[in-house]
């Protein structure tokens, strides 16, 4: 599903513990989103891969 605007509501970002990953979530953050949940963490036995989930609010009063 996504906003008015075409993003999705709900994205997973994933990719190398690097400063490139951590730029991607910041910015999903200036977008708009939020974090949704914790991140998480794995090795793919040459490196540490890590997941943020974000979120779009819609807008509605809760």
């Amino acid at each position: 599903m996504t906003d008015q605007d075409g993003r999705l509501r709900y994205r997973l970002l994933t990719g190398p513990d690097d400063a490139e990953f951590c730029r991607r979530v910041s910015a999903a953050l200036a977008d708009g989103y939020r974090l949704h949940g914790s991140p998480t963490m794995t090795f793919d036995g040459q490196r540490v891969v890590v997941a943020q989930a974000v979120v779009l609010d819609d807008g509605a009063p809760g």
